[in-house]
């Protein structure tokens, strides 16, 4: 008999999957519990708990671990899936040549990126960890992106999004880092970029467009966009095609199933400690679609 896997995770669409498997114990972090369980009895899910915290907020995040632990007992926490972020619609299309002239708003966005995809993830993992130490599969997952990579940056000359990217890079780091220091207790660290998903009905950010983590197209019908930010907008994902990269974009639900493949097959044993690839095994961020 299949032993009921329980998993905590940021993202409705890891939700929306694992929920549909009754076996599957799903806790759900959100800062919207009404609208999240709306969404949920509108797609006939009810096998979720769903909790309300912050992740830039220690305070709620540790509470959020202690309403855990009152679900789970002393089974623990098999895997834990970071996958909320701070996508900028300030600073998603432009360079940091396009803001020579506005160093200010650089630097401030690039806080912004940082206290949600670096530090909220670091609160995150620091409030649930005890509960995956008492897991079974010892699973933490970083959802990232490839606009992180420098070799990705470098050979298609993505200069956008750069307080994006630094803030995703970091957060690969951090998760290398607790990979350093926990592999002894059989915990995987790791983090997976899930491919151009098509995010328009759940972000209104035009940031959107630009990351190998999102869609090249769908924010540009969700968000007024300037005659000058779909210029860019055009010019990259010309650049994208020309070189032959995937420009369409999947359903959240087709990435969540791509990435759990990936997450269910990962293993200290395999290697798979600390890595940072794509949900396909690769660093080939925005392969065509199989």
């Amino acid at each position: 008999m299949r032993k009921k896997e329980r998993y905590l995770i940021t993202f409705y669409g890891f939700i929306q999957l694992l929920a549909s498997n009754p076996d599957n114990i799903v806790i759900g972090l959100v800062r919207d519990i009404k609208a999240t369980q709306d969404h949920l009895k509108a797609d006939g899910l009810s096998h979720v708990h769903v909790l309300k915290a912050d992740i830039t907020d220690g305070q709620s995040l540790r509470r959020a671990a202690g309403e855990t632990r009152e679900i789970l007992g002393e089974r623990g926490l098999d895997v834990l899936i970071n996958n909320a972020a701070y996508v900028s619609d300030v600073t998603a299309v432009v360079s940091l040549r396009d803001l020579e002239q506005d160093p200010a708003r650089l630097l401030q966005d690039t806080q912004k990126s940082f206290d949600v995809n670096v530090f909220g993830v670091y609160k995150t993992i620091h409030a649930f960890l005890p509960l995956v130490q008492q897991g079974e599969l010892k699973k933490v997952v970083g959802i990232s992106s490839g606009m992180g990579d420098i070799d990705f940056i470098n050979a298609y000359d993505v200069a956008q999004a750069a307080p994006y990217a630094l803030s995703k890079a970091a957060m690969s780091t951090l998760f290398a880092k607790f990979n350093a220091a926990y592999r002894r207790q059989g915990i995987l660290f790791m983090t997976l970029c899930p491919g151009l998903v098509d995010t328009a009905a759940t972000n209104t950010n035009t940031c959107a467009a630009l990351s190998p983590s999102f869609s090249l197209r769908s924010p540009l019908t969700s968000t007024a966009v300037s005659d000058e930010d779909l210029a860019r907008l055009q010019d990259i994902q010309k650049r994208f095609e020309t070189a032959g990269l995937n420009t369409i974009p999947m359903k959240p639900i087709e990435s969540a199933q791509r990435c759990l493949k990936a997450i269910h097959s990962s293993s200290l044993s395999s290697g798979h400690g600390g890595s940072f690839l794509s949900y396909n095994g690769t660093k080939e961020w925005a392969k065509k679609l199989e």
